[in-house]
């Protein structure tokens, strides 16, 4: 197994009496595919949240390649090499498709937004642009507005986005939330593509998308995870199919 590089060590968030992550550990192996699962409110955006540097723990440790990026909010981890899509799409519905991608180009470069209109003709943000959107399957949707394209390409556009920021960690909140049967397809098809070549940490309650791709499976029950192994070994856990996969696994 290769080298972990992400280690998660006793997180803790609390809001009020709610435990959002209960002393959490985990770890994450270099081109490695990890899911995180678990019932509704068991903790699961929070936990991805605090990853990311949107959430400050309350205790605990966030080590990336073995430094500590615990005090560090979500810019500065960025330029670590984390990258995040969320549950919810977040795109720039007024800009086209290509624009969305060659804005996190130039954010990774450190460029202000401020000369976007001026950046539009760069063609070093939109070489590189043109080139995740064909890596994902929008290629030939470069130059329509965001609003115009159906759900599930706003979903493949914002983990273009967040590919164009050539991450060494992707976190993926929910990639396929929404989507109908053909479109959850494609984008499982798309990550698998991805397998071995990145390092993910894949939310997720499409358990057939979980299943495919996954190498590793954290079960997170009530802000404590209860059982991480192989997918095999997590259809198989007698208190994983009492807490959460129930008959369906």
């Amino acid at each position: 197994m290769a080298s972990a590089l992400l280690e998660v060590r006793d997180l803790c968030k609390a809001f009020g009496a709610l435990r959002a992550t209960d002393h959490v550990e985990l770890e994450v192996h270099e081109g490695e595919t990890h899911a995180v699962i678990g019932p509704n409110g068991a903790g699961k955006t929070t936990l991805i949240s605090q990853l990311a540097g949107n959430l400050r723990p309350d205790a605990g440790r966030v080590l990336f390649s073995g430094e500590d990026v615990t005090p560090l909010p979500a810019p500065a981890r960025s330029r670590k090499g984390f990258a995040r899509s969320f549950q919810i799409t977040s795109i720039y519905r007024e800009f086209t498709a290509l624009d969305n991608v060659a804005l996190a180009v130039q954010a990774h470069a450190g460029h202000s937004f401020r000369f976007w209109r001026a950046a539009r003709e760069e063609r070093s943000l939109r070489e590189p642009a043109r080139a995740v959107l064909e890596e994902v399957g929008l290629g030939a949707r470069a130059d329509v507005p965001a609003a115009s394209l159906a759900h599930g390409e706003q979903r493949q556009l914002e983990v273009a986005m967040a590919l164009a920021t050539r991450p060494r960690l992707l976190l993926l909140d929910e990639p396929v939330a929404g989507m109908g049967v053909e479109e959850s397809q494609r984008m499982v098809q798309f990550l698998a593509t991805l397998k071995g070549r990145a390092t993910m940490i894949l939310v997720e309650h499409d358990m057939d998308a979980v299943f495919t791709l996954a190498d590793r499976i954290s079960v997170l029950v009530y802000g404590r995870i209860i059982a991480c192994g192989a997918p095999a070994e997590i259809r198989a856990n007698s208190e994983v199919r009492a807490a959460y996969l129930g008959e369906e696994s």
